[in-house]
């Protein structure tokens, strides 16, 4: 029955990539081909295809082939595995936030039409953002809840950053186990004094297209595990975490890949000292 189960969601996964290549060759493509200069449609159905198709595609397929697993790493908007959640700080938001501006890290803008533009530019003529905003990425079935990042020289296509997501730790303890906790959906209530601050640190490289969808992005380091160092040891540097050691976030989290990420799995966790202890 699990074979039969299996056999079927993979049936339906290729169906779902036959027809969407149906629809950006012979019905898209066609269309536009037909009224518009070849260059002109051609942009039109890669805009098309590489923006609204193929990523409704993928993320109808990974709902098909989910299986509730606790997973080790963030995903996109449209549901595509995202970066290794790899860091882990205890404490409360105006910590976490003294923490790293201590550091010399700053918060990025908000992202908007504006900001958005505004990185394109300096994207394009290399002119400094060290506020550049983040994309969006999502654990706990929410967008991050803060991030911080750190240029690396002038260049706006090279930065250190990091997004954090934030749940009660109390939270954590009692229901860490189960599959369901990474969906629940909560954001830290000002009330909750002890915070678990789970972040994803990748370094950005330059440019790039996404593997799955042909997106336009940021080139990331692919060696995630020395991000997470890196960050670690910033704010070991500045006395601003303490107790910091090692664990594995939870079962089958020791895959060695994720997306075209290689890490060793392994979340780094430390607690924030507050402003008394610094």
């Amino acid at each position: 029955m699990r074979f039969l189960t299996l056999l079927i969601r993979r049936l339906l996964v290729l169906a779902i990539g036959a027809v969407t290549i149906w629809l950006i060759v012979f019905v898209f493509f066609d269309f536009a081909d037909q009224w518009l200069p070849a260059v002109l449609a051609l942009s039109m159905t890669y805009a098309l295809a590489a923006y609204v198709i193929i990523p409704r595609a993928i993320h109808m397929g990974l709902k098909v082939l989910s299986r509730e697993r606790v997973p080790s790493f963030t995903t996109t908007g449209d549901g595509f595995p995202g970066d290794p959640v790899n860091i882990g700080l205890i404490g409360k938001l105006e910590d976490l936030e003294r923490a790293f501006a201590k550091a010399g890290w700053v918060e990025p803008d908000s992202l908007s039409f504006a900001s958005s533009w505004r990185m394109a530019c300096a994207f394009v003529l290399n002119r400094p953002y060290p506020t550049a905003p983040f994309s969006t990425l999502f654990l706990f079935g929410r967008g991050q809840d803060v991030g911080f990042q750190r240029a690396i020289g002038n260049s706006p296509r090279k930065r250190h950053h990091v997004r954090f997501w934030g749940v009660s730790l109390a939270l954590v303890l009692e229901e860490q186990g189960k599959p369901a906790f990474w969906n629940v959906g909560k954001r830290p209530s000002a009330n909750d004094s002890q915070v678990l601050w789970l972040g994803a640190g990748t370094r950005d490289t330059g440019l790039a297209l996404t593997h799955m969808s042909f997106q336009i992005t940021h080139a990331t380091d692919r060696n995630t595990d020395a991000e997470r160092d890196l960050v670690i040891l910033d704010l070991q540097q500045v006395s601003a975490i303490q107790n910091v050691r090692e664990v594995m976030p939870g079962e089958r989290l020791n895959i060695g890949k994720i997306n075209r990420y290689l890490t060793d799995g392994r979340v780094t966790i430390a607690e924030l000292r507050d402003a008394g202890e610094v």
